[in-house]
């Protein structure tokens, strides 16, 4: 398995991604961590957004 291109660590299980880097980046995609999992690849561009031990589930 390959690494990840970069690792954010998060504190709420809703996060979006755009990629970065404005037009060079990919359209805006919303991720649902999984609590029990802690972490998702986003699955543009391979970023992996891992959850904080003490994060709170996103309210809707």
């Amino acid at each position: 398995m390959a690494e990840p291109v970069e690792t954010i660590k998060v504190d709420t299980t809703q996060v979006n991604c755009d990629g970065g880097g404005g037009a060079l980046g990919h359209p805006h995609v919303y991720l649902q961590i999984k609590p029990e999992v802690g972490k998702i690849d986003c699955p543009y561009c391979g970023r992996e957004y891992v959850l904080d031990k003490n994060a709170k589930a996103h309210a809707h």
